[in-house]
């Protein structure tokens, strides 16, 4: 298997992505492409996995603050140049911590959509009080949306829940203001009407049902996906940091601490967005992960992996054969 990582335009420079490649590749058997500049990566990659990785230089890349609309025209660019090797066949996925809009444009027009996809979605893992986490779709390619976009993300959301998280029967949920069959706005009225015709559909949905275990995929309009997906890391991160605060304050607290320290170190591994890694970018024919800008070498690691599985599990002929059985 060989999996394309975009070396460049992640917050924290080419190390921790090339050290997340380097762990991935201790654990998992693949072949890694590194697109990037050769100055940069080559001094990076050790003996014992220099068979391992072929790179692929180009000084180019997306910057954050240029718009998305630039990267068709950049055909040098790191970004462009995976998506390229991906396209042609010469590689299983890609792998990206950069730009997340190029990425997805690029993804878009170049590797191309499902047959019958109308929006691809970025789709993310998020935790829930059981062991299995909750997907949410779409977090943020699609902001403004029509019903028939929210259907097609429910029905990608359900193939990706149970080939490749291994879910037997995933319940899917329309994320609204309220249970009840009358509420939300114009757009999951409309789409309620329509997805209450599918088995898996649960019906409408609130905030907290994405962390109770009551519901495997959450669908929603890219706007709201991605409020939800902000103002979950932030609430995480501003409960660890009172948590330390309170355990710092006193010995009580500080022994208190040191007592729970095993079950602190499990909650804080499982809203650790690292553990797990990037989203993917569903709905194109190729996998495509889109990681965060300030991803770590563990976030890198985990989206590789996730990257792995789903080209073993065939997510992306899964989804198209859905969409083939939709359009009969």
């Amino acid at each position: 298997m060989k999996i394309v990582v975009d070396v460049m335009g992640g917050d924290n420079g080419v190390l921790p992505i090339i050290d997340g490649v380097k762990r991935a590749l201790k654990t998992k058997d693949f072949q890694a492409i590194l697109v990037g500049d050769e100055s940069l990566i080559k001094p990076l990659v050790s003996e014992d996995i220099a068979h391992k990785v072929e790179i692929v230089h180009c000084s180019d890349y997306i910057k954050m603050e240029e718009s998305a609309s630039v990267a068709a025209k950049r055909k040098d660019s790191s970004i462009y140049i995976g998506t390229e090797i991906v396209r042609n066949d010469q590689a299983h996925a890609i792998v990206s911590a950069g730009h997340s809009g190029a990425t997805m444009s690029l993804a878009t027009l170049r590797i191309g959509r499902i047959e019958g996809v109308s929006r691809p979605a970025i789709c993310t893992l998020m935790p829930s009080i059981t062991q299995n986490p909750s997907i949410i779709l779409d977090a943020g390619a699609n902001t403004d949306c029509k019903p028939e976009y929210l259907v097609d993300f429910a029905i990608m959301g359900y193939e990706y829940a149970k080939n490749l998280l291994g879910y037997p029967n995933p319940r899917v949920g329309l994320l609204t203001n309220g249970e009840e069959d009358s509420k939300g706005n114009e757009l999951t009225k409309e789409t309620f009407k329509i997805l209450k015709s599918y088995d898996f559909f649960k019906g409408n949905i609130e905030g907290n049902d994405i962390y109770d275990g009551s519901i495997d995929v959450v669908v929603c309009d890219g706007f709201t996906g991605n409020i939800v997906l902000k103002a979950s890391e932030g609430v995480a991160t501003s409960v660890s940091y009172i948590l330390k605060q309170h355990i710092k304050s006193s010995l009580i607290g500080l022994l208190g601490g040191y007592l729970l320290r095993d079950a602190f170190s499990k909650l804080k591994k499982k809203l650790d967005y690292a553990e797990y890694g990037g989203a993917p970018l569903l709905g194109v024919n190729k996998t495509v992960i889109i990681s965060h800008g300030k991803s770590n070498a563990r976030a890198i690691e985990c989206a590789i992996y996730q990257a792995t599985k789903a080209v073993e599990t065939n997510v992306c002929q899964k989804i198209a054969q859905a969409f083939a059985f939709k359009e009969r």
